[in-house]
């Protein structure tokens, strides 16, 4: 629950001392405070941000890449590296 209705949402690491189960629940309740309004998310889980609308990759302190997740995936750059890092880690 939101306190204020801002149009805008930051969200810095919101969910990375969580643990799995909670990080779906806590994401689907962020999800849902984000439906109409500009939401940006920092994350280094990066599955918080696979259903954002436009995704940057940022390495000491540049954006290296920008794109979907589906499209960033595509590109097998950065992004696809850490994200296949992350998926083979939690396995």
């Amino acid at each position: 629950m939101l306190l204020k209705d801002p149009a805008v949402l930051i969200l810095d690491e919101a969910t990375s001392a969580l643990d799995a189960i909670s990080e779906r629940v806590v994401q689907q309740a962020l999800d849902t405070a984000s439906r109409g309004r500009t939401t940006i998310a920092i994350a280094h889980r990066l599955s918080t941000v696979v259903d954002a609308d436009v995704i940057f990759v940022v390495v000491a302190g540049r954006i290296v890449e920008q794109g979907t997740h589906v499209e960033l995936l595509a590109r097998g750059g950065e992004y696809a590296r850490l994200y296949s890092d992350q998926r083979t880690a939690a396995a």
